[in-house]
C-alpha cells in the first residue's frame, strides 16, 4: 500500500485528519503507516542517545506515547519507565481540548490503544496528573528524581 498525493495537503503537509480516518478504520494501513515512521523515529532516537551520552548527560528521557503497543523492546533499552497517569475521562477532556477532535474520535483512538490497566503494568513509576495542581506535581517529579538516583 501507498499513501498517495491525497494524503498531502495543500500546504505540503500531511493532512492528519485524513490519514487518522484511514489507520483507524483500515489496520493493514496503520501497520504500513507504522512500518514507514517506526524505522525513522528508532533511527532519531539513536542519534539523540548518541549525543546524550556524548555529551554525559546525567538522565535521557524518551517520551514514547505508545510504549506499550509499540513492540519495540523498550524494557532493554530503559533503566525505568515511567508512566505518566490521569482517569480516562481526563484524558478524554485533555485530548478533545488539546486536537479539537470530536468526543466519538477519541475515544475509537482510546479503544485501539493499550488499556490504562495495560500501562500501569508496564510501569515502574507513576506520575498521577489528575486533579491536582503544579506544586502537587512539582512535588511528585521531585520524588521521582530523588528515586531515581539524581
Amino acid at each position: 500500500m501507498n499513501f498517495g498525493r491525497e494524503f498531502i495537503g495543500s500546504d505540503g503537509a500531511l493532512d492528519r485528519e485524513r490519514m487518522r480516518q484511514l489507520v483507524f478504520s483500515d489496520p493493514a494501513a496503520k501497520l504500513e503507516l507504522e512500518k514507514i515512521i517506526h524505522p525513522l523515529v528508532g533511527l532519531e532516537i539513536e542519534e539523540q542517545a548518541r549525543a546524550a551520552a556524548a555529551a554525559n548527560a546525567a538522565m535521557l528521557v524518551f517520551d514514547v506515547p505508545l510504549l506499550v503497543e509499540s513492540g519495540r523492546r523498550w524494557r532493554s533499552q530503559v533503566d525505568r519507565v515511567l508512566v505518566v497517569d490521569c482517569s480516562a475521562e481526563t484524558q478524554l477532556s485533555r485530548v478533545i481540548q488539546r486536537s479539537a477532535l470530536p468526543r466519538e474520535t477519541v475515544l475509537q483512538i482510546m479503544a485501539s490503544q493499550a488499556s490504562r490497566e495495560a500501562r500501569l503494568a508496564a510501569a515502574d513509576a507513576v506520575l498521577f496528573n489528575d486533579g491536582i495542581d503544579m506544586d502537587h506535581l512539582a512535588l511528585q517529579v521531585g520524588q521521582l528524581y530523588r528515586e531515581f538516583g539524581l
